[in-house]
């Protein structure tokens, strides 16, 4: 039973690592083509609508800050 639980708590830590990992991918997708729609909207005459667009750039970026703990290096 100890090894079980103990490989168990190691595969949870790697599933927490490998959900981590989507959701960082997932927030920079996420800003990416917020800022590929502001710069196309910009860009084909929509000035207005490409800025409020691109603030959605820094708003997902400070989301994903607050929402997802900091890396570690290594200690």
């Amino acid at each position: 039973m100890a090894f079980q639980n103990s490989f168990g708590s190691q595969a949870k830590v790697v599933a927490a690592g490998s959900r981590e990992t989507t959701s960082r991918a997932l927030l920079l997708l996420a800003a990416t083509v917020s800022f590929v729609l502001s710069v196309s909207l910009w860009f084909a005459g929509h000035e207005l609508q490409g800025i409020f667009v691109g603030l959605w750039v820094p708003s997902i970026l400070s989301l994903g800050s607050i929402v997802l703990p900091r890396v570690r290096g290594n200690e």
